[in-house]
């Protein structure tokens, strides 16, 4: 289906107000065949028509639908490695460490899509650390899409998707295989809370945390917006937490709060005083 200049207008000051994705004028490609779907779900002639549609009514579900359809929910299992290898080698006994006494961890997935990344801190934390039985232990993982959050509640992926990434022992100790697919197993689920936030909008109800995985995510914004975010996340993590970006993405120029640290493999991030009270870590 064919895309006009003022549907694609409407489109993108859609999605940018409403999420603050930036839809560049060369991504009508992209908004043309992410709407065709909706256009024949919905039983409509065409784009043109949805855009009518959508024009002519108050917000609503249909619009929702949209912008979900705009979201990018790219992700794997153990996606780049080395993040998570940190994370278990480095940040969790250090954490682990500091927080005896009151003996609770919170880690939040910000744009948690298919569930993959939270799901893979889950099966670390359960593999290698077991003595977090005993301790409050909270994996929050947010997304501004509601089908894709029902999707990582229910934790049933295809054989394709478990094959990139997911080492061939934790699909077996962690899933069950169900006719073409693999369900994760209730205890995984059970450690992990899904829940809508737009990070665009406000955050309530959000608990203090001491890791934030918001990979991937930033680039998707323009500068103000980014800024935004990274102020939120300043706010809620806690005075010796970390954060990881994805590794096109930076607090440099946008956020001086924070001070990019090397973890062997990795890169992450800590406020400022924090990573300079550390100086076994090296900072970049």
């Amino acid at each position: 289906m064919s895309l006009s200049e003022t549907d694609f207008d409407y489109v993108r000051t859609l999605v940018k107000e409403r999420s603050a994705i930036v839809l560049e004028p060369s991504k009508t490609y992209l908004v043309d065949s992410r709407l065709t779907p909706i256009v024949r779900k919905l039983n409509l002639g065409s784009i043109s028509d949805l855009v009518a549609r959508m024009r002519s009514e108050r917000f609503g579900e249909v619009h929702r639908t949209v912008i979900e359809a705009m979201t990018t929910n790219e992700t794997s299992f153990f996606r780049d490695v080395h993040p998570f290898e940190a994370f278990r080698t480095k940040i969790v006994p250090e954490l682990m460490a500091a927080r005896a006494s009151e003996r609770a961890l919170t880690i939040w997935c910000g744009a948690c899509s298919s569930g993959q990344e939270p799901y893979t801190i889950a099966m670390l934390l359960r593999d290698s650390f077991p003595e977090l039985g005993n301790w409050r232990v909270q994996i929050l993982a947010t997304d501004l899409s509601t089908e894709i959050l029902d999707r990582a509640k229910r934790g049933v992926f295809s054989q394709l998707e478990v094959n990139r990434g997911l080492p061939a022992a934790m699909l077996v100790r962690h899933f069950t295989r169900q006719g073409l697919e693999w369900q994760v197993s209730e205890a995984l689920r059970n450690m992990i809370t899904f829940r809508e936030l737009n990070l665009i909008e406000a955050w309530p109800g959000m608990p203090r945390v001491d890791v934030v995985f918001m990979r991937n995510v930033l680039i998707y914004f323009d500068i103000p917006t980014k800024k935004d975010i990274l102020a939120k996340v300043r706010q809620l993590m806690r005075p010796d937490g970390y954060l990881f970006l994805g590794g096109a993405e930076t607090t440099m120029n946008l956020d001086d709060a924070f001070e990019r640290v090397q973890l062997d493999k990795t890169g992450c991030y800590r406020l400022r005083e924090a990573a300079e009270r550390r100086p076994g870590y090296a900072t970049a």
